[in-house]
């Protein structure tokens, strides 16, 4: 069984509030760009963030498949704190050096990785062996950036903060995860634009 995870395509910054946040108009267009690489990747079932941006980024794909997007509200992005961050490098940089730290009111990526992990062992439960929908045995899944980033440390741990810089810009971005017997075997990692795949385990 394979899972694939599908950060958000570009959002629109202007809007502060993390529900409601949608894509621009570049945006819904690389969305397309997930749409062409799950067509053939035989996908039963679509999970996703209820956020609107990781939503409308699975939904074309979802739509040709005839499929519904089913949301776990633990797929959501990490919570930064009560309001807009500016100096964000600073704040990733620290939180990646520190699992447990958090600003007031927001989330450590210890509990972010954790909760992503609860929803796709839900998903994992739920769909286990069993074909999906479509009648197959894969699954997509829309997320966010850190929420992504700190599921694919908790199986392959050398990815970092390096790692995460490297990809915070990148949206869409997908990540495989492989599993047998609820036992991941495999990661990669996938960019879109220039058409490449990063091996990790």
């Amino acid at each position: 069984m394979k899972v694939y995870f599908v950060r958000h395509a570009e959002p629109n910054y202007d809007n502060h509030d993390d529900l409601t946040r949608e894509l621009t108009e570049q945006g819904r267009k690389d969305a397309l760009l997930v749409t062409e690489f799950l067509k053939d990747k035989e996908i039963g079932a679509v999970w996703s963030s209820p956020y609107h941006r990781a939503i409308d980024t699975v939904k074309d794909f979802a739509d040709q498949a005839g499929l519904t997007i089913h949301t776990d509200y633990d797929f959501r992005e990490r919570k930064v704190g009560d309001g807009w961050l500016d100096d964000f490098d600073s704040f990733a940089e620290k939180q990646w050096a520190d699992f447990g730290f958090a600003l007031e009111h927001g989330e450590t990526l210890g509990e972010v990785q954790t909760r992503n992990l609860e929803a796709l062992q839900r998903v994992l439960d739920s769909f286990g062996s069993a074909s999906g929908e479509a009648g197959c045995s894969n699954v997509a899944i829309g997320t966010h950036g850190t929420a992504l980033s700190t599921v694919v440390n908790y199986f392959d741990t050398t990815f970092g903060y390096g790692d995460f810089q490297r990809i915070v810009d990148l949206m869409p971005w997908i990540v495989e995860l492989e599993f047998e017997n609820d036992r991941c075997v495999g990661v990669k990692e996938y960019d879109l634009f220039r058409k490449t795949c990063l091996e990790r385990l």
